[in-house]
């Protein structure tokens, strides 16, 4: 058995939520057991940042509030977390097996229980279970307004969707991912009518202005922003008229990190979410958190060094929790979030993958997404992608700048709208630019009108899906790209919200009836899309921190090898982008793995190698993983040597 293979088999042993106990906090802390103790080196760190944010005189006066959050964090723990806590290490946090489905918790109805309890009983009864390990629940607190992320409260489940008993019963099927909708809240919050109220608690937790005139044209103009609405908003308040800033929209208040205490209010609440069972919190918008009139107010080393306290904290008290961030920005700045590997997110969204792929897919040609995949970096063994296609809001195009020229986005956009997408803008230096196709996958992928057999296009589409689940990460699979959904331009024409052609409420049963159906979309894309994620999880060569190696065999395939982390184990991953047949001649001196017998992991084939080449046919949009034969053979031999005989 390969070490990759132990560790896979350790972490399901201890990590599986029903045998392990992350939902399980004591309700109250235990104080009658000695306190955390902050190691001299952590608390110093702390420290330094809290002085980079806000001088050596405020650090000192708040550092000891920090350290009492933690404390209190600590003493919730049973026993048997303690223990187990002093035993973790980074390496077993993911492997091969690791799958997330993003969902909101009301995007599927159902007829009985809560929308949480009917998502819970709807994927017990189909194969998401065993494909996905972990479930992404979009905000479920309760919100006015763009779909959750309007939060009016941060620490309780919005009645509509369920309560927190309904979130721990998922937890026992799933590890968790939770929102951190930390850049702003509500603006029918009880924190922000407060503020308006001349509450002095919450004096500074905006930022306002007793003018607009306070932030000139030109501190405007230098801000980068995802949306085109008014940086300012004007509110009434106890004391006159006020303009607040507001990034997103005028309900959406950005909250104001100058002030201390709405730092420590955000780690508090992050904490809570940890005993509530979040394994991943995903920081929403991070790159905006810290506002700066005179810059981009984006991206700026105070919003690092924020995530890096909130990193600090979850390794003294929480290691096994992940941070992601949330940052739809060029590749470059984007992964600036790992930091230096050790001290930032442990995960980061891939935003450059939407566009290239949906750009390759439009080409057929592989060119662009191969050279910029050739040139991912990881800083450590311990940090990651998130490889998503789509999400909730849609496709991002900030990722694919200095990957692909502007005319190249500007066609690539024009194609999805001859397609049927919509397109948001957003506010920069040099005026309105296209920050995002509002679609599905695969209404973006697909020209729905055309005169195309269904197969060709749910080929088409999984071809696309098979990249994300072949890179290096974690793949990632909005509920609406799982089934193929088309894009819903009524739902936005009636909202006015451009996002909700890739919201629409799905029912349950129908879901359930078009599985059952073997001619219908969703079947069609089940019955490959299900397979490929099995060999996924199966294999140790998909491990996220087992190497890739891309290669370029023709224009039209993207092709990678990937090795498993003990380099025991090889998949060679070609998926043909073209509509068109290809034939390839494999040299494996460049493959760099010498074994003449292959054999293909998707469908059986077999493969020799003449002259040190095999040839591989490929029919459109195909997909083949293709694993050296002994290999294969001594992965079978190790998994049943390790599988326990007998019932239970």
């Amino acid at each position: 058995m390969s070490s990759s293979q132990q560790k896979l088999d350790q972490k399901s042993l201890v990590l599986n939520p029903e045998k392990f106990i992350y939902t399980q906090y004591l309700e109250r802390p235990d104080y009658t057991r000695p306190l955390l103790e902050v190691p001299p080196e952590a608390r110093e760190r702390m420290r330094g940042r809290l002085e980079f944010l806000y001088g050596s005189q405020q650090a000192g006066k708040w550092l000891p509030e920090l350290e009492r959050l933690l404390k209190v964090h600590q003493a919730h723990k049973p026993a048997e977390m303690l223990q187990w806590q002093k035993d973790f290490s980074p390496d077993d946090r993911l492997t091969e097996k690791d799958m997330v489905l993003i969902t909101y918790g009301d995007l599927v109805a159902g007829d009985n229980g809560s929308p949480l309890q009917f998502l819970g009983e709807m994927l017990e009864g189909t194969n998401l279970r065993q494909t996905f390990s972990t479930l992404h629940l979009l905000p479920f607190f309760p919100y006015s307004s763009d779909k959750g992320f309007s939060v009016i409260d941060f620490r309780e489940v919005d009645p509509n969707l369920g309560t927190w008993q309904d979130i721990k019963e998922l937890g026992k099927q799933y590890h968790l991912l939770f929102d951190g909708v930390f850049n702003h809240v509500s603006a029918q919050s009880e924190a922000f009518r407060s503020f308006l109220d001349g509450d002095p608690t919450y004096a500074d937790m905006v930022i306002s202005y007793d003018s607009p005139e306070k932030l000139s044209e030109a501190e405007r103009r230098l801000v980068l922003r995802p949306r085109t609405s008014d940086l300012l908003t004007e509110f009434q308040s106890l004391n006159g008229p006020i303009w607040v800033w507001t990034t997103f929209s005028p309900d959406q208040v950005d909250l104001n990190f100058k002030n201390p205490l709405v730092l420590l209010y955000v780690l508090e609440t992050l904490l809570i979410y940890v005993r509530r069972g979040a394994e991943i919190v995903r920081l929403d918008a991070v790159t905006y958190l810290w506002e700066e009139p005179g810059t981009p107010c984006a991206n700026l080393e105070q919003t690092h060094q924020i995530i890096k306290l909130l990193r600090d904290a979850l390794d003294l008290v929480a290691p096994w929790v992940m941070l992601l961030t949330e940052t739809n920005i060029p590749h470059a700045d984007n992964i600036a979030y790992f930091g230096d590997g050790h001290d930032e997110a442990q995960m980061v969204y891939n935003f450059a993958l939407p566009p290239l792929v949906l750009f390759t897919m439009q080409s057929g040609d592989a060119g662009a997404l191969s050279r910029w995949a050739d040139g991912l970096e990881y800083p450590s063994q311990h940090t990651t992608y998130l490889n998503i296609l789509d999400t909730h809001d849609g496709i991002g195009l900030l990722g694919a700048r200095g990957f692909l020229s502007p005319a190249e986005i500007n066609r690539m956009v024009d194609i999805a709208r001859d397609y049927g997408a919509l397109v948001s803008f957003r506010s920069g230096p040099s005026g309105e630019e296209p920050y995002e196709i509002n679609s599905t996958w695969f209404s973006a992928v697909n020209d729905e009108q055309a005169d195309e057999p269904q197969a060709l296009q749910v080929k088409r589409f999984l071809a696309s899906r098979s990249i994300a689940l072949a890179l290096k990460g974690v793949p990632a699979i909005y509920l609406h790209g799982l089934i193929g959904s088309s894009s819903d331009r009524q739902a936005a024409a009636a909202s006015g919200c451009k996002r909700d052609v890739n919201r629409e409420v799905i029912s349950g049963r129908k879901i359930l009836q078009q599985v059952a159906d073997p001619d219908s979309r969703v079947s069609l894309i089940a019955d490959l899309l299900f397979k490929l994620s099995n060999v996924r999880a199966s294999q140790a060569a998909f491990h996220p921190g087992g190497a890739q190696k891309v290669l370029e065999f023709s224009p039209q395939v993207f092709a990678l090898l990937r090795t498993s982390p003990d380099g025991g184990d090889h998949i060679l991953c070609l998926t043909n982008v073209a509509n068109e047949s290809v034939s390839l001649h494999i040299d494996l001196s460049e493959v760099g793995v010498g074994a003449r017998a292959w054999r293909g992991l998707i469908d059986g084939r077999e493969f020799e190698a003449q002259q040190d080449r095999i040839v591989v046919g490929l029919e459109p949009y195909e997909v083949a993983w293709l694993m050296p034969t002994a290999e294969l053979e001594d992965s079978a031999d190790s998994a049943a040597s390790s599988s326990p005989v007998g019932g239970g």
